[in-house]
């Protein structure tokens, strides 16, 4: 019983590991993808049969869809969150707060965990660089310099100047349209 203890403890100690998704698998797996700015991050409890699971509703004023339809708002729905001081987290999951702007790869929103394209893999930070340009990190905040280095190389992905938003978004625009 004490070993059987033992093993339980040691793996859930341990963090989820994600295989990075390359750029054309976060384009072509995404349900939708939006640049929008989170408007409202709220948690509560939701029965789950027998069960009962803390969520989290992130909702978006979305600011240009770039694949699907999302409307005006969209609002994903992600396990864990926190209530009345009592958190519960997801491993590697992203945390949203209101003012975030972001460019995110939604697919199965409602019936996934975490919603997101290779969980936060999908979802970049949209930040005003010192010259005032917006430009793409990763969730981690790691800066984006070469999408077509995603999920290959990460540290190169991450080498020289940051990719700008509007060269971020027409990079998924041209992947959409198969170039």
């Amino acid at each position: 019983m004490l070993l059987l203890l033992t093993v339980l403890a040691a793996s859930s100690a341990q963090a989820t590991t994600v295989i990075a998704p390359t750029f054309d698998q976060l384009v072509g797996d995404a349900e939708l993808i939006f640049q929008g700015t989170v408007i409202e991050a709220r948690s509560e409890w939701i029965s789950q049969g027998a069960e009962r699971e803390m969520v989290t509703y992130v909702t978006f004023d979305i600011k240009d869809a770039i694949k699907g339809a999302p409307g005006s708002n969209y609002t994903i729905r992600m396990l864990g969150g926190t209530i009345a001081g009592e958190t519960r987290e997801v491993a590697d999951a992203p945390r949203f707060k209101a003012g975030d702007r972001d460019v995110v790869f939604v697919e199965h929103n409602g019936t996934q965990f975490i919603p997101l394209v290779g969980i936060m893999h999908g979802r970049f930070h949209v930040q005003t660089d010192a010259s005032g340009r917006d430009v793409i990190a990763k969730d981690n905040g790691a800066s984006v310099g070469d999408v077509t280095k995603l999920g290959h190389d990460e540290r190169a992905a991450a080498a020289g100047p940051a990719i700008s938003l509007s060269d971020f978004k027409s990079a998924i625009r041209q992947k959409l349209a198969g170039k």
